[in-house]
């Protein structure tokens, strides 16, 4: 993947999640139909149900409640916040740093050991998700 097209990829992503959140925020006092398409077919909870929650507590300040709820809020949240920065501050400056970092994180997910362990890592969160009943 080239670098311009992992940046405009990257913007893109953030914007539609700072709209879906504000559109949950706006939506919050209401009953919505939840988007997990696992959920709404099992009735079971994925691994990412509650992520949104938990970044809406997040941003009220309720950092234990997020963390019990999904702790991917809490990620989710920095990379939504950082990321788009470091892209941005990587476009003014003219460098490469955050496309650099990208490599290198994905040459280290590629190895067997590391990806089991983020594997397990959601894993866990899908057993906490279904033990919490969300």
């Amino acid at each position: 993947m080239t670098r311009n097209k992992l940046y405009s990829l990257l913007l893109i992503a953030c914007l539609a999640g700072f709209i879906y959140l504000f559109y949950s925020i706006q939506k919050e006092q209401q009953e919505t139909v939840g988007v997990c398409i696992i959920k709404n077919v099992t009735g079971y909870a994925c691994p990412s149900c509650g992520t949104t929650r938990a970044v809406l507590l997040l941003f009220e300040g309720k950092i234990t409640d997020s963390l019990l709820l999904n702790p991917f809020g809490i990620l989710v949240a920095i990379i939504m916040t950082v990321f788009p920065l470091w892209v941005l501050t990587d476009i003014v400056l003219k460098k490469e740093t955050f496309f650099k970092a990208y490599k290198k994180a994905e040459s280290m997910i590629r190895k067997p050991w590391f990806a089991i362990v983020l594997i397990l890592l959601v894993l866990l969160n899908w057993i906490w998700n279904l033990y919490k009943n969300l």
